[in-house]
């Protein structure tokens, strides 16, 4: 059984998903609140990594 590679999102769509903008974005990722990799220099974030995210600040509000 093998399990399926999460799907690696660009900061564009990460914006879109978020409603915020690109500085915030690299900010979230910059201070590790968001998770994300270089491939070939470009950076992409895990799309687990923003619903990961997403929970934690639903949590927080709760």
């Amino acid at each position: 059984m093998t399990t399926a590679a999460p799907e690696l999102l660009t900061v564009p769509e990460v914006m879109s998903r978020l409603k915020v903008g690109r500085t915030k974005v690299y900010d979230l990722i910059r201070t590790r609140r968001l998770v994300s990799i270089k491939v070939d220099g470009c950076r992409r974030i895990p799309d687990d990594a923003v619903r990961d995210f997403i929970r934690r600040g639903i949590g927080e509000a709760a």
